[in-house]
């Protein structure tokens, strides 16, 4: 949940005496009064917002790396929290971009602050100009240009210029796809789970806002699936593998939904290609990779030491929360619980005694996962290729059909040539004279 802490007195007085410039309307704000009041302060003295969901995956990693919990909540305003934070815009994609247009073309569109300073809108660009002025000394972004929210703006208000500035063209700056499920997956909550009202709020469609909150949910049960070893923002590149598993599954029994979800969370941490992965959209795919692993020289000490670790019948397994809980097991249960919990980095010790990179049994999953991919692609070929001769007969039969009940109508018209009718008839007994002959 957003907290916006008590304003600060001695910078919200600083604030509210700086000198005014022409007020500026924002059409995102959502009262009434649209017109904010415009000032220029000092790129330093402005601080980045901690709550921001553009930012949401990488804090999440910080935290994590850190080991602080209370990294970004703690004192949002205060030293750590903000270099953390000016870290983290400072690394996003894009950032020396950003830097190389405000240079060349200076700040085109104000900054908005809260009535105490900190940034609500424009934390990269404040970033970027912060960049330009103490790193490349570059004296024209001394001062930022910002507009000053009410000083009684609330959580909620803020939340929702967020999300209305997210859509704005003469705002937006791109969110990845795991930071705007996560902005979308808070207002969802605040809206008492109401989607019409998120999907207004983000105008967009509801099946597009509940298609981003539910891939979401998938990436939540892989990083919890990891404990640690995966976050959230590493599977920013994942989002047509997530989309597709998504959508799959959400009808499917959940025997199928089980082995599908498990195929792609072990190929998405080996990094299969998802147009590969969506051949194993099937009820034996985990069955079908398994087989894969077992008989892969690489593979099967990776598998055994797998098996031998998985938690006993009585101790809690996080793969029955995550994958569900069915009888039996899915093939794939114990290998992807084993292999999610490593760090690409790390090692594993073999029951040999000798140790193996994590990122090389990664690339033999990968080899193993394709190679199935590719036989179940060609097995549906073939079980196209069996199918096609009765699929079409199927459409012709109901083209027939159609065409003897327009038959009576057609030749009541004078323009009806029953001539040509006839001979297309002739070519129709052909054909299927043809086809008796062919078996």
């Amino acid at each position: 949940m957003m907290f916006i802490p008590n304003l600060d007195p001695d910078r919200a007085t600083f604030l509210a005496t700086r000198n005014k410039l022409s007020p500026v309307t924002v059409p995102a704000w959502p009262r009434i009064d649209k017109d904010l009041p415009q000032v220029q302060v000092e790129v330093t003295w402005v601080r980045f917002s901690t709550l921001n969901h553009r930012t949401k995956a990488e804090q999440l990693r910080e935290i994590h790396q850190t080991g602080r919990d209370d990294l970004f909540t703690h004192d949002p305003l205060g030293p750590d929290a903000q270099q953390a934070q000016y870290g983290i815009l400072c690394r996003q994609d894009g950032f020396e971009l950003l830097k190389a247009d405000l240079a060349d073309r200076g700040q085109q569109d104000p900054a908005i602050l809260t009535a105490d300073g900190v940034l609500i809108n424009g934390n990269r660009r404040c970033a970027a100009m912060r960049s330009l002025y103490e790193e490349d000394n570059n004296l024209r972004f001394q001062y930022i240009r910002c507009l000053v929210l009410p000083e009684d703006a609330t959580a909620e208000e803020l939340i929702y210029l967020e999300a209305e500035l997210q859509v704005a063209r003469d705002f937006k700056q791109d969110y990845s796809w795991v930071n705007e499920a996560m902005l979308i997956e808070d207002l969802f909550n605040r809206a008492g789970k109401d989607w019409k009202k998120v999907a207004a709020r983000m105008h967009r469609k509801v099946s597009d806002v509940r298609e981003l909150y539910d891939k979401l949910q998938q990436v939540h049960q892989l990083v919890e699936l990891s404990q640690g070893a995966r976050l959230h923002v590493d599977f920013a590149d994942n989002e047509s593998a997530f989309d597709e598993l998504a959508k799959h599954i959400k009808n499917r029994p959940t025997k199928e939904a089980d082995a599908v979800k498990a195929v792609y969370f072990l190929g998405t941490l080996a990094g299969t290609e998802y147009r590969n992965l969506r051949h194993l959209r099937r009820a034996d795919a985990a069955e079908l990779v398994r087989q894969e692993i077992e008989g892969n020289p690489a593979l099967k000490p990776v598998l055994d030491i797998a098996e031998e670790s998985a938690p006993g019948e009585s101790e809690d397994n996080l793969l029955d929360d995550v994958l569900g809980e069915s009888e039996p097991q899915s093939p794939l249960h114990n290998v992807l619980s084993f292999v999610a919990t490593k760090r690409p980095g790390a090692n594993i010790t073999l029951a040999s005694g000798d140790k193996v990179a994590v990122q090389d049994v990664l690339g033999s999953l990968r080899s193993a996962i394709t190679t199935v991919a590719f036989e179940a692609a060609e097995e549906q070929r073939d079980q196209s290729a069996v199918a096609a001769p009765v699929v079409r007969a199927d459409k012709a039969i109901a083209e027939l059909k159609r065409a003897q009940s327009a038959l009576p109508k057609a030749r009541a018209l004078d323009d009806w040539d029953e001539a040509a009718f006839s001979e297309k008839v002739d070519q129709l007994e052909k054909l299927i004279a043809k086809i008796k002959g062919s078996r």
